[in-house]
């Protein structure tokens, strides 16, 4: 860690008092966990019928302990999830210049905040890096200890100021830019998933993605995003309690229950990782499972909690 100090945690809360208190407790069972600072975003509620859920989060918060400190904004007014997040890593990137970021429904393994701290020192000169992820598909191959991929992610991802600074908040800048480059294919991992539909669609006023725009500001940059050979994370919200998630096991994964052995590796993507990524887009979308596995991926890359 450098000079000892860990990344502050910036966590997304809504209306899921359960969810949350899992990814609470798997985040105090991480290693450095006592050793970092906690900053939690609880966002008011849009209804009334989320009000009274909304109360038992904060509630539930204002006992949170195990970290060093816990900083706990409750927002007086609903924003959503694409403004608290982008709000909440501005503000705490430019404060400390690094972020950890997790959302209330991510049960992390007990090395998560052990492999972001380690990957924000270790490349945290390299400017083509641009974040690190801890969420891994449950892809079918092997694949190395660490490795680079030009997909940021939004399940468990960590970045640093200068990388967060790359964020371009107009879709329809980043799209004419992926139209005019020629990228879109590329954008979409060989034609394997429609994330350009997802940016067209938050052009539209059909979501409001933070994550996407995220992804193509960092994919038009060129820029790396490094992941874990093994899951960090898993997201228990395809449940069918999030506002914008169904019910799905597609993306289930056991977060790994040993240390990933993080060495430095070669700065560019990962041949054998992104063809992995590209295998299981495919495998999910066989025919007759196409429209459902779409919508179920789309659902994982919601943009606000309605």
């Amino acid at each position: 860690m450098r000079s000892g100090v860990t990344a502050p945690i910036v966590l997304f809360a809504y209306n899921r008092p359960r969810h949350l208190a899992q990814t609470l407790e798997s985040l105090r069972r991480n290693v450095l966990a006592e050793q970092s600072d906690l900053y939690v975003f609880s966002d008011a509620a849009r209804t009334p019928a989320a009000t009274e859920s909304v109360r038992q989060v904060r509630d539930y918060l204002r006992t949170t302990g195990g970290f060093r400190s816990v900083v706990i904004e409750e927002r007086p007014t609903n924003l959503g999830l694409a403004k608290s997040v982008i709000d909440g890593v501005t503000r705490v990137c430019s404060e400390h210049g690094r972020v950890i970021v997790l959302e209330d429904d991510m049960v992390t393994s007990p090395y998560f905040l052990k492999f972001m701290n380690e990957g924000l020192d270790l490349y945290e000169n390299q400017q083509e890096v641009v974040s690190l992820h801890g969420y891994l598909y449950p892809v079918r191959s092997p694949l190395p200890e660490s490795f680079f991929l030009k997909n940021t992610g939004c399940w468990g991802w960590a970045t640093w100021d200068r990388g967060w600074r790359q964020f371009q908040p107009d879709g329809r800048i980043l799209l004419d830019e992926l139209r005019q480059r020629n990228l879109t294919r590329a954008f979409d991992f060989d034609g394997t998933y429609p994330f350009t539909g997802m940016l067209e669609a938050q052009i539209r006023g059909e979501n409001d993605s933070w994550a996407i725009r995220w992804q193509a500001s960092a994919f038009l940059r060129g820029m790396l995003t490094l992941y874990p050979g093994r899951s960090l994370v898993r997201n228990i919200g395809h449940d069918g309690s999030g506002a914008h998630c169904g019910r799905t096991k597609a993306f289930d994964v056991e977060p790994t229950d040993a240390p990933i052995d993080l060495q430095r590796v070669s700065l560019e993507e990962s041949a054998v990782a992104a063809a992995a990524f590209r295998n299981y887009f495919r495998t999910q979308s066989q025919p007759g499972l196409a429209r459902r596995v779409a919508h179920k991926l789309r659902a994982a890359w919601r943009a606000a909690v309605a």
